[in-house]
């Protein structure tokens, strides 16, 4: 391996693939997609929980808009703290093994979540009540951190040959659906009346976090360990310290990795979780009127997102990310020029179309990344990538979309700002792909050897 960063991808030696019992490939793609969905599930409910309630229960003493600008920095608290986690659990996974690993994840996510479903508010403790939310969050956020990763490779490592990228997306799959059992939850809830659902409605998904945990945690359990990673340990056990290796030698696609990641998870924050702020906020919208736009666009997600992997297991990679990206650059100013006509219909079908270049986008990107690093780092690579990208990009864009808001007055500022994302991937996944025609990297032993460009590849 060279030390110069190089952005290719490491090259594999000729070993033959380590046996996959079907039956355990099944089981991981469950356990994949359960924990995950169990996951952001998890995380998802404190993001419309954000927009919806938080603010004025922690925050009471500031103006509306500033106490969701606060609760919306308690939200980007939890996103800081992911890199952590990925490093801590992607150290841990690439050491010890991928099954313990997500288990542990799986554990911490739901014992936080349940935390903040018992939290007192700032009415009944003071400044207690924001201090353990933040601490709350960021104990969310450490263990979202690792999940991601280990959940990825748990699915991809398993992996029939020449399916690694439609595995992964049974890991991506948890997002949306996830995220759609949020809204549902925060849907329904809405029916409350708002004294009631302020008082206690809504803790209600914090708490049933915990039955979905004791299902996660029974499904992992089931599984082995990765074929892949007990193959690599058995011909070269891990001496190395993971992210020393991984920012000594491949800095460049770890680099181009973070950007590649950016529209896969801060476009959602902008059109879920600001959007829904914006729409209830700022105009004529009803909170559970917008909630059912939210999630009819979601379930078009979750139908749409699985073509992406078909796509980009079927062509070129490069093709299929200018396929998936180049229409988001239209469509999204589309959604916001809809939604803010105020017209119900019109705002699910701007939704609904900005939502589709990017789940497909989103499929594909787990098995895309999970082929760019050596098994013996790959969890704290991919883990480093997408969470230091969730880090900077995704746990700041309503942030920085209700202040860009309400500096200018325009929602025009926030399009750019989406925009932006959705270049700065473009370009980045480019660079990754370029001059490649991806293969599957079977039976990959972990060691440190680089290859051309042209040499390596990923399906």
């Amino acid at each position: 391996m060279s030390n110069n960063g190089s952005a290719s991808i490491p090259d594999t030696e000729a070993t033959p693939a380590p046996a996959i019992d079907p039956k355990q490939g099944r089981r991981a793609g469950t356990a994949a997609f359960i924990g995950t969905t169990i996951e952001w599930f998890d995380f998802y409910i404190y993001g419309t929980a954000s927009a919806l309630v938080l603010g004025k229960l922690f925050f009471p003493d500031v103006s509306p808009a500033m106490g969701t600008l606060a609760a919306f920095a308690t939200f980007a608290v939890g996103f800081i703290a992911r890199p952590l986690g990925g490093i801590v659990f992607g150290h841990f996974g690439d050491k010890f093994g991928r099954k313990n690993t997500v288990i542990t994840t799986l554990l911490l996510m739901g014992l936080a979540t349940v935390g903040v479903g018992l939290l007192p508010t700032y009415e009944q403790i003071g400044f207690t009540a924001p201090i353990l939310l933040v601490v709350l969050r960021i104990i969310q956020g450490v263990a979202m951190g690792g999940e991601w990763g280990g959940a990825v490779l748990i699915a991809t490592e398993f992996a029939p040959p020449g399916k690694k990228i439609l595995y992964g997306a049974f890991a991506q799959q948890g997002s949306p659906v996830g995220n759609l059992l949020a809204t549902v939850a925060f849907l329904g809830l809405t029916y409350m009346s708002a004294e009631n659902f302020g008082a206690w409605g809504w803790r209600i998904p914090f708490l049933a976090s915990a039955i979905l945990i004791v299902v996660g945690l029974y499904i992992r359990l089931k599984i082995t360990e990765s074929p892949e990673m007990i193959a690599a340990t058995q011909k070269e056990p891990q001496k190395r310290t993971p992210i020393v290796e991984l920012l000594r030698d491949h800095w460049k696609v770890v680099s181009l990795a973070i950007g590649a990641v950016v529209t896969g998870v801060a476009i959602t924050y902008v059109k879920t979780t600001f959007a829904l702020s914006w729409a209830t906020t700022d105009l004529d919208f009803g909170r559970t009127e917008f909630l059912q736009i939210v999630t009819v666009a979601l379930i078009a997600q979750v139908i749409i997102q699985p073509f992406g992997a078909i796509l980009t297991s079927k062509i070129n990679p490069r093709k299929a990310v200018l396929t998936m990206l180049l229409p988001e650059l239209v469509v999204l100013p589309l959604m916001f020029v809809l939604i803010q006509t105020g017209n119900f219909g019109l705002a699910m079908l701007g939704m609904v179309l900005a939502t589709a270049p990017h789940a497909m986008y989103y499929a594909a990107l787990a098995g895309v990344l999970a082929q760019l690093f050596p098994t013996m780092i790959r969890y704290t690579g991919i883990s480093v990538a997408y969470q230091v990208s969730t880090a900077l990009f995704a746990g700041t864009a309503p942030f920085l979309s209700q202040a860009l808001l309400g500096a200018t007055g325009s929602i025009w500022t926030v399009v750019c700002l989406g925009l932006g994302y959705v270049i700065l991937s473009l370009v980045c996944m480019s660079l990754l792909l370029r001059g490649k025609t991806w293969t599957d990297r079977e039976g990959e032993p972990g060691h440190r050897a680089e290859a051309t460009p042209e040499s390596t590849a990923v399906r």
